[in-house]
């Protein structure tokens, strides 16, 4: 027999069971940023003692933003079906391929067309940039479409496409369908770019953000690609950075060090 009932937040605890050993702190973030917002729209799973079943992400992203109760099923079932009932959860849980998340968003655009990528970020807490990509497919060809349906290109592929004109995406097409990987499509995409567009080079850029942040890129000769790279590398490594805990002047150093070794 289950009920459903609230529950305090601290009353509940992990399973060492459980088959999820680690969670990511931003991804938790987010999660815990939607729960605020809309609230809890899928009840956690427990035992009479509060010990998780299923939910456990919620209910770390719960504590991280200091949410009080939670509703929780309540299972009395006995503790020999406990690993079934854990399974079930696991192996029936299914999230949207790539091309139905495309879909939705482009159908949440077409309902709401003021809306723009930072909105639409803010609105499903998560990365500005995952919005991008996943609306990259609107930007390719029919054929790019088709294939992301049907499964045979992924997302990243069709964002590297997407940079293209569409004229010149049939070829990259081919080069994936013909087994080329991410790297290799991106790479394809970046030479084609760079015949297509005069290359003004500068020493020096100063990038000044809506935020108010300046960010200023020095270097030898760089291109706008150089930039995008550059930008796209120093992501990489500052959110590398905050998972191992460093503050931005620790961070800069570490940076700096690398540098000198190459």
């Amino acid at each position: 027999m289950s009920t459903i009932k609230m529950m305090p937040t601290g009353h509940l605890k992990a399973d060492p069971g459980n088959y999820r050993k680690e969670a990511d702190e931003p991804e938790l973030g987010h999660l815990g940023d939607d729960l605020v917002c809309r609230g809890i729209l899928v009840p956690l799973l427990a035992r009479p003692d509060g010990t998780l079943i299923d939910g456990w992400r919620r209910w770390l992203a719960a504590q991280r933003k200091g949410i009080k109760e939670l509703p929780v099923i309540i299972t009395d079932r006995p503790e020999a079906e406990i690993p079934g009932i854990r399974m079930a959860t696991v192996f029936h849980k299914a999230d949207l391929k790539a091309s139905e998340k495309w879909q939705a968003l482009e159908e949440f655009k077409r309902v709401h067309p003021e809306s723009g990528m930072q909105e639409i970020a803010k609105l499903l807490h998560i990365d500005p940039s995952m919005v991008t990509r996943l609306l990259s497919p609107s930007k390719c060809t029919l054929e790019w479409q088709e294939a992301l349906k049907e499964g045979r290109v992924g997302i990243s592929d069709c964002y590297a496409a997407s940079k293209l004109p569409e004229k010149e995406q049939a070829a990259l097409l081919t080069m994936k369908l013909s087994g080329a990987s991410r790297d290799a499509i991106e790479q394809a995409g970046r030479k084609s770019r760079k015949a297509n567009v005069p290359a003004v080079r500068m020493s020096r850029v100063r990038c000044m953000l809506p935020s108010g942040v300046c960010i200023v890129t020095s270097g030898e000769k760089l291109s706008l690609d150089d930039l995008i790279e550059s930008f796209a590398e120093a992501h990489k490594e500052a959110k590398k950075a905050r998972e191992q805990g460093l503050d931005a002047k620790t961070f800069q150093a570490v940076m700096k060090d690398k540098s000198r070794k190459g």
